[in-house]
């Protein structure tokens, strides 16, 4: 079988959070109304908008906002633009936040919005039309206490100012900074925020290593993606002494088997658009750095990028799954049955959505943190949240994502319980 048949064959990732769910459930012993009530999202938007472009002709979008649950506080997701955005796609990462946040006990559930559209074909202009229609669209389902968006895939935060801004012209000019969070720091962003995913996942790498009896000063490390989370990421790996031997992004990759500079390798980035052709490192495809002799791998891009046609080719001992779903099901069996390690998203990546919640409580009281406090408390959370997987994984016998989405569904489903049913 060819590996784009192989791609095909394997579950969607929807599909791999319902395995997961019920997985977790059943070793849980939900109850089937529970199961029911938080295996579906509570709400799906989707909306079709029409955007001037630079031309002056008209071209229509398709959006889209999952709300999946509230049980524990107001919904939590990114919004993404790419032209292979789904509702399905949406729907799964809505699911796969409310597990997110409640692994890392924050009051939030599960949302995901986005565009299907290129965001590298369309201009400043276009992109901001586009952003503030789209806001205008989702308008009736959003708000500080009803579900807060924030950046993901080809958004950032020029796009959350712009839907701050909209929404809060549709409330009378009232400025609303707890709308959105991944803002501007002087519209009330957080010190922190745009390293958040890559510190929190370092901090999981050093609590994963401490429990493998690893040491992190020294050991080798591949990284896929090289955005906001991949290149913080590298930065705080060299600090601590790892040798960062590979680096790949859309457009190429990079190898040496002595260290790239995570810092100068970004400034390249910056001026050339791509890691490729970086000083002193030989080019390697995005397979080759997954079949890489290393000790660790980190999958920081997109989804479904380890599947059966190359999870036994892998050769690192551990996996930190930085991306959302960078790992089908099929693979990840694989993987365990290796003796891999894997760390799965929902821990390993959820110290950016731990400070975007740092970021809204300090838009409620109007009262900001430094940049050592967040760091601080982000480190307590991400140890925290870590302490529960692997104890829970410990006790239970069971590989680390299993665990997670015990903690995460475990915690819901109490609340839940708590807050019975409106009849």
């Amino acid at each position: 079988m060819s590996e784009e048949l192989k791609r095909r064959s394997e579950m969607s990732m929807l599909e791999m959070a319902h395995h997961f769910f019920d997985e977790a459930a059943n070793r849980l012993g939900l109850e089937p109304s529970l199961r029911t009530l938080l295996r579906h999202p509570k709400r799906k938007l989707i909306v079709v908008f029409p955007v001037v472009m630079d031309d002056g002709s008209v071209q229509h979008f398709e959006g889209y906002r999952v709300q999946h649950h509230l049980v524990v506080g107001p919904t939590k997701g990114g919004i993404r633009y790419h032209p292979n955005v789904t509702l399905e796609e949406v729907e799964a990462l809505a699911i796969l936040m409310t597990w997110k946040c409640a692994v890392a006990q924050i009051p939030f559930g599960g949302a995901k919005g986005g565009v299907r559209c290129n965001p590298l074909e369309l201009s400043t202009g276009e992109l901001e039309r586009l952003t503030r229609r789209y806001a205008a669209e989702i308008a009736p389902i959003i708000g500080p206490d009803i579900d807060i968006p924030a950046p993901d895939v080809f958004t950032g935060e020029r796009e959350m100012a712009w839907i701050v801004d909209t929404i809060s012209m549709h409330h009378n000019g009232m400025f609303m900074p707890g709308l959105v969070t991944g803002k501007p720091k002087v519209l009330g962003g957080s010190e922190g925020r745009d390293t958040a995913t890559g510190r929190g996942g370092f901090f999981v790498l050093a609590e994963t290593l401490k429990r493998l009896n690893m040491k992190l000063e020294g050991a080798r490390i591949a990284i896929q993606g090289f955005g906001n989370v991949g290149s913080s990421m590298a930065r705080f790996c060299a600090e601590a002494g790892a040798k960062i031997i590979a680096v790949s992004d859309i457009k190429g990759g990079i190898y040496n088997p002595n260290g790239i500079d995570p810092i100068a390798l970004k400034e390249h980035e910056r001026k050339t658009g791509s890691v490729a052709r970086f000083r002193e490192t030989e080019p390697i495809t995005n397979q080759e750095l997954f079949e890489l002799d290393c000790d660790i791998l980190i999958p920081a891009a997109i989804e479904n990028q380890i599947t059966t046609a190359n999870a036994s080719k892998i050769r690192a001992k551990v996996v930190i799954e930085l991306a959302n779903g960078p790992t089908t099901l099929e693979a990840d069996r694989i993987l365990h049955d290796r003796g891999i390690l894997v760390v799965p998203d929902i821990l390993a990546n959820c110290g950016g959505v731990i400070v975007s919640y740092f970021e809204w409580v300090q838009d409620r009281a109007f009262y900001f943190w430094s940049a050592e406090r967040v760091d601080r408390r982000l480190r307590r959370f991400m140890k925290s949240a870590f302490d529960r997987v692997w104890e829970m994984g410990q006790r239970e016998r069971t590989d680390l994502r299993t665990a997670a989405y015990m903690v995460a569904i475990d915690r819901v489903a109490r609340a839940a319980r708590a807050r019975g049913l409106y009849a």
